[in-house]
């Protein structure tokens, strides 16, 4: 295998995928990654057999068809440190050689061919999304995931497919996110067979870093009921399923409220950051008072008090809620601060539910005196 990179174009490809290649493995072959070049151009794969990707690397030069073992934290260091232009990159059975103008670095070569095989995207049946689409998705839902759950599927994304859209389920049991964007298929619509699946948190932040907030097209197919794969514009990512049922999430919405407030996304957050600089691990609260034209935010802990008023549209019934503040600031920080936030709200006791005109919906529950 013969080729000269673009530094650059390397660097953006290692900093993609490397972060897949574990630190660990019983298969020290996966602690590195594999770099394929051909006539159809050029790629960078990383696995851990539970996730994989392929990435095609811009600004490389073929050679020599073939293909190389990269060890991962040593050509990401010395791609950071060089200062060349391009590098040359060629192996055979006993080395693999990176050269400039000014060094040359040799690592030991080994076999490609014992390299895991990461999936092609050959699904002939998809959903078809654009990338910030997606991307917002997976940004609104990811974080409200308990990633040490053991009861239920709890540690990923539910998606559930329609024939017009895609939606996304993220909830850790003490609060629930949800969003829906459009979609269309291509080919046969065909629901996945058995349970929704549940895509892995650490999918879909490796799934984010390749996502752009325009509207390329992303290709997202369920194989095989266990495994997901998403073509993006410069990569194949892999994913098995997260095992396990998620919980019935239609159960926790409200069917009713009994006010119902609007304030930007903005505001609020800056409310709410607020509020809680005097809280603790041990009085974490802070109180919603819902009142005719204003909302009041109070909290108290063992280092100190705040109060902070904040002029709103409501002349419903007087309600008063607390809430753990850092719940609405994952949520809200997710938003556009121009975004209008509706927030329906029954008692002090019944979960409320914030959502937007965009089709985001996030429901918390409330803080009691016992929590």
């Amino acid at each position: 295998m013969k080729s000269l990179c673009n530094r650059e174009g390397m660097t953006t490809a290692f900093a993609m995928v490397g972060g897949v290649a574990p630190a660990r493995s019983p298969k020290p072959i996966l602690q590195n990654l594999k770099f394929v070049v051909d006539s159809s151009g050029s790629t960078l794969m990383a696995t851990d057999l539970e996730l994989g990707i392929r990435y095609q690397v811009s600004g490389v030069r073929v050679d020599e068809p073939g293909a190389a073992i990269l060890p991962t934290a040593r050509v990401q260091q010395l791609l950071r440190l060089s200062t060349e232009a391009d590098l040359a990159i060629e192996s055979d059975s006993e080395k693999v050689e990176i050269r400039g103008i000014r060094g040359k670095w040799h690592f030991a070569a080994e076999d490609p061919e014992l390299f895991p095989e990461v999936p092609v995207f050959s699904s002939k049946n998809y959903y078809v999304l654009t990338s910030a689409d997606l991307r917002k998705l997976i940004r609104r839902t990811s974080f409200a995931t308990d990633t040490e759950s053991t009861r239920y599927a709890l540690g990923g994304v539910l998606v559930e497919f329609r024939e017009d859209s895609v939606v996304m389920v993220g909830t850790d049991g003490r609060r629930l996110a949800r969003m829906t964007v459009p979609a269309r298929v291509h080919g046969e619509f065909e629901k996945p067979e058995g349970l929704s699946p549940v895509i892995p948190v650490k999918a879909l932040k490796l799934l984010e870093r390749n996502l752009s907030d325009d509207d390329t097209p992303v290709h997202l197919s369920i194989v095989d009921g266990n495994s997901a794969l998403v073509r993006t514009e410069r990569a194949v990512i892999y994913s098995r399923l997260v095992e396990g049922r998620f919980p019935r999430y239609q159960d926790v919405f409200p069917n009713h409220h009994e006010a119902r407030v609007g304030i930007k996304a903005g505001e609020l957050l800056r409310a709410v950051q607020q509020s809680m600089i005097v809280t603790s691990d041990e009085s974490r609260g802070v109180e919603f008072g819902f009142a005719a034209g204003e909302l009041t935010l109070t909290s108290k802990s063992t280092l100190g008090d705040s109060r902070l008023a904040v002029p709103i549209d409501y002349d419903d019934k007087p309600l008063s809620i607390s809430f753990d503040p850092r719940y609405l600031v994952e949520a809200l920080v997710v938003l556009d601060e121009s975004v209008q936030v509706s927030i329906d709200l029954v008692n002090s006791r019944t979960a409320a539910l914030f959502h937007t005109e965009d089709r985001y919906d996030y429901i918390v529950m409330p803080l009691t005196r016992d929590s």
